[in-house]
């Protein structure tokens, strides 16, 4: 006959294998409760805004942002605000890249870029400049990556007594490359002007050689995708077709991007990129420039999908 303490062991030994019967039935309830695994976070998303802008115009892009992606770090840079944004761009591309700096060094799974309206070239020369960035997307939000030639408001404001026929004695004079506007205003009836007085968007263009032509080219094409976003009823871009690397010849007609000498002669790396599926182009109709940063359709449909 087995002994009342061989009889406790007997039943402390069986314990856990009843226990586990028991709990069987419930077991589908109780994985159910467990905690899900954790998802990777999405890479930190960095906002820079356009002419006269500053960060609270990005209050809706913010919102749509954590809503969609929660968790993400989104840093939209407070930098040359209002008036400030009239600074020269090489000046503004400087404070923007210590300003992204360390935000790169913090994600080494890579960052995304959107860029608004002027923003958007500043953020073209960012990724020319930096020979270690990491971005993976570049969202260039309604900017005038193959220039402006255009009579809009901000243009009446700033040079009240010019019109776009004649603004290129002032910006393409050593003073006129003082203000941001004139680094990418593009006449297309004075081609050799621009090529030789722009001080920023021939550069950055490969449209006029210097010393640091190839290793622009070379630091660009890192960029995980370039995403062109922009529209027919932007009213401020000019030609709007601008937003995707489409501008005027000589009559004013708009030639596509694989139309333009920049492209034919990858002198920055659109073709390559494209040859790699690396472009993305969203035309959307309905949007007038200000609002390119709040409309949520905009968001859902040209913008989301991109930050991974």
């Amino acid at each position: 006959m087995k002994s009342c303490g061989s009889m406790l062991g007997l039943w402390g030994q069986r314990l856990p294998a009843a226990w586990v019967l028991l709990l069987l039935p419930f077991l589908p309830l109780l994985l159910l409760a467990a905690p899900a695994p954790h998802r990777e976070s999405y890479k930190p998303v960095i906002v820079v805004h356009g002419l006269f802008d500053s960060s609270y115009s990005f209050r809706h892009l913010l919102e749509y942002i954590n809503e969609t992606h929660p968790g993400t770090v989104v840093t939209v840079l407070d930098l040359f605000d209002g008036r400030e944004s009239l600074r020269p761009l090489w000046e503004q591309v400087q404070g923007f890249r210590e300003a992204v700096v360390p935000i790169m060094a913090k994600a080494p799974q890579g960052v995304h870029l959107i860029c608004y309206s002027q923003g958007g070239l500043v953020c073209r020369a960012l990724l020319s400049v930096m020979d270690d960035h990491n971005v993976d997307s570049f969202i260039s939000l309604s900017s005038p990556q193959m220039g402006q030639y255009g009579d809009t408001d901000y243009l009446k404001w700033l040079f009240p007594t010019s019109m776009r026929s004649n603004l290129y004695r002032i910006c393409y004079s050593p003073w006129g490359q003082e203000f941001s506007i004139c680094n990418y205003w593009h006449d297309p009836h004075h081609d050799d002007l621009y090529l030789n007085a722009s001080s920023f968007l021939a550069l950055i263009n490969g449209e006029r050689d210097h010393p640091n032509a190839t290793v622009w080219r070379k630091n660009f094409l890192r960029v995980g995708h370039l995403v062109l976003i922009g529209g027919p009823d932007d009213g401020v871009i000019t030609p709007w077709q601008s937003s995707f690397f489409g501008f005027y010849d000589a009559n004013e007609t708009v030639l596509e991007m694989e139309e333009q000498l920049v492209y034919l002669r990858d002198s920055f790396g659109l073709k390559t990129l494209l040859a790699r599926g690396a472009i993305v182009r969203c035309p959307m109709a309905g949007i007038s420039h200000t609002a390119w940063h709040s409309n949520r359709t905009l968001y859902e449909t040209c913008i989301e999908p991109w930050l991974s």
